[in-house]
């Protein structure tokens, strides 16, 4: 067996358990040991750079180069990329705020470029970097890859991304000129009363909460139905929870709800309204009822409301799931909804550190399943299709 097969079965052992100091140690001191052609024996053997061995060598002669509990001098080490290349991290930054949707600056921030496109961009732009590093810089700027399986959902659409866009540019537009813009969405339907709810809490130790053993809805208590707004531009939640049927006329009637209490005291010299919605559901952008119900809202408000759905299978982009009901999820965790007294108050003291504030009412009126809205009524609605995708983007004036 050649030298370098016997320094490398070696190495193989010893370098993976030592740290970063000890191995130039090691190898620099095989080297110097080994003489003439020394540094390349190591080399092949232990796969490091000819220059980390070098390095072991000048500490092995210099020995008391660096105190016992340190692998490098101060200020040793690689230089991040983004000091070398000032300009590095604001190209990347600029390159993903085209396809961002989700804080104020950006209203749905979320980016569907990958490392690999993004560093091969910033290549374009005469910047040496890795698909591995653009991937560091944007996690070290709070980006992160959200709900991978639910945005594979719905790429069948080839206008999916060019949706995504017209409603950023859309709710851009209205929060920069202060009107209101709100995500809206149905909550999961809740079981009322002594059942398990998912989650823990902090008790004391061997007294947990006893809950009933099955989960078949109490015919006295049923389930409630929470229906959300979330105001973008106040970071505020509104919360009407129901306790009959999900349907177009809940929906609405919960927007108006949240007009009245809040929104006409919050935009005061406002004439539209933004809502972003998903396609299906009491919302959805096929279902008669909403619309017809929407038009209503309009007459009564004043309101031009415009609405932007959500392409099909995309519903998690949408600002309120991530915003509004994640928080109100863990705010109740472990904890049984005895009644919708609990429900509502559990919902209205839900917070968070960067101040969500969210406002909660019951809403005990009863809503007819099944409501057939005629041709005749939809030729009498006042809507206007926008001329991208009018089925997923349209505007209803109040009429006169």
């Amino acid at each position: 067996m050649d030298r370098i097969a016997i320094y490398a079965k070696k190495y193989k052992k010893l370098l993976p358990n030592l740290p970063e100091r000890a191995r130039r140690l090691v190898v620099g001191s095989d080297a110097k040991m080994l003489g003439r052609g020394g540094i390349a024996i190591v080399h092949k053997a232990s796969g490091l750079a000819r220059k980390t061995i070098w390095k072991g060598m000048k500490e092995v002669a210099e020995k008391a180069s660096l105190p016992a509990d340190r692998n490098r001098k101060d200020g040793g080490g690689r230089k991040k990329i983004t000091e070398k290349d000032k300009t590095l991290e604001t190209d990347l930054l600029a390159l993903v705020e085209d396809s961002s949707r989700g804080d104020p600056e950006s209203p749905l921030k979320w980016t569907n470029k990958s490392l690999r496109t993004l560093s091969k961009e910033l290549v374009k732009k005469d910047h040496a970097v890795s698909h591995t590093q653009t991937g560091h810089i944007l996690k070290a700027n709070d980006y992160r890859l959200q709900g991978n399986k639910k945005n594979k959902e719905g790429t069948d659409h080839p206008d999916r991304d060019a949706q995504f866009k017209h409603i950023n540019k859309h709710a851009k537009e209205r929060l920069d000129t202060g009107d209101p813009v709100i995500s809206v969405d149905t909550k999961k339907k809740e079981l009322v009363g002594n059942y398990k709810n998912n989650g823990q809490r902090w008790l004391p130790k061997g007294k947990p909460v006893e809950v009933g053993t099955h989960d078949f809805p109490d015919p006295n208590l049923g389930k409630a139905v929470p229906y959300g707004m979330f105001d973008i531009g106040k970071n505020e939640g509104y919360v009407n929870v129901g306790i009959n049927h999900d349907t177009g006329e809940f929906a609405v009637a919960s927007i108006r709800r949240w007009w009245e209490n809040l929104g006409k005291e919050r935009y005061p010299q406002s004439k539209r309204l933004l809502i972003t919605a998903d396609a299906g559901g009491s919302n959805g952008y096929r279902l008669r009822l909403w619309k017809k119900e929407l038009q209503t809202f309009a007459d009564e408000s004043g309101l031009e409301i415009t609405v932007c759905h959500f392409p099909p299978g995309t519903s998690k982009w949408n600002k309120i799931e991530h915003k509004l009901f994640s928080f109100i999820s863990i705010n109740w965790k472990g904890r049984p909804l005895m009644s919708y007294e609990t429900i509502v108050n559990l919902i209205a003291n839900t917070k968070t550190a960067s101040g969500l504030k969210v406002y909660a009412t019951l809403d005990e009126r009863t809503y007819q399943l099944k409501r057939k809205i005629t041709d005749k009524e939809m030729k009498a609605l006042q809507i206007e299709p926008d001329a991208f995708h009018g089925e997923w983007n349209y505007a209803i004036k109040p009429r006169k």
